[in-house]
């Protein structure tokens, strides 16, 4: 089942970064695909590497992909409740606040790209499951309406958007 992109009513324009970088095909295919090369490209650096910041305020990479792991829990979990038709708002989350809870610097960058990786195949086992109109549903999170299939993209794009920023300001 191919979805296909999201409308732009159908999100906040803030998540339109994420979403345009997203690229055309289906979006369990790229899913898939990309969170194999973001794994096979942090999966070799060191301890020192994964702990590496470009300016002190900075997240390390180890905080980055527990972020990621974080972030598409959240989506996943709006994805579900919005594509079974569940009428209540979806509250917003703090990333840095779940960050600084998490103690992600504690853990290996192994570790923390193995919990990726599990969470992306429960997204990736729920999100195969929808049928054409559970993908175009719509609902509130974060006082703003977004569509399961928006939300699939913003998984998508954003990941691709931290990828981005570990070549260029990581030096990945």
């Amino acid at each position: 089942m191919n979805p296909g992109r999201p409308a732009a009513g159908e999100y906040l324009a803030y998540y339109g970064q994420y979403i345009n970088r997203v690229p055309d095909g289906n979006i369990l295919d790229q899913l898939a695909g990309q969170f194999e090369k973001t794994c096979a490209l942090l999966a070799p650096l060191s301890a020192a590497q994964a702990n590496f910041r470009p300016q002190p305020a900075d997240w390390n990479m180890s905080e980055v992909v527990g972020h990621l792991a974080d972030t598409e829990r959240v989506f996943g979990y709006r994805a579900l409740c919005i594509a079974r038709a569940n009428p209540i708002p979806l509250p917003s989350f703090d990333q840095d606040l779940f960050v600084a809870s998490a103690n992600f610097s504690s853990r290996s960058l192994t570790a923390l790209l193995a919990e990726f990786t599990t969470v992306r195949q429960a997204t990736l086992a729920f999100l195969r499951t929808l049928e054409a109109e559970a993908w175009l549903r719509q609902g509130v999170a974060a006082d703003h309406l977004i569509s399961v299939r928006a939300l699939a993209y913003s998984i998508a794009g954003h990941e691709l958007h931290h990828v981005a920023d570990f070549r260029q300001r990581y030096q990945v």
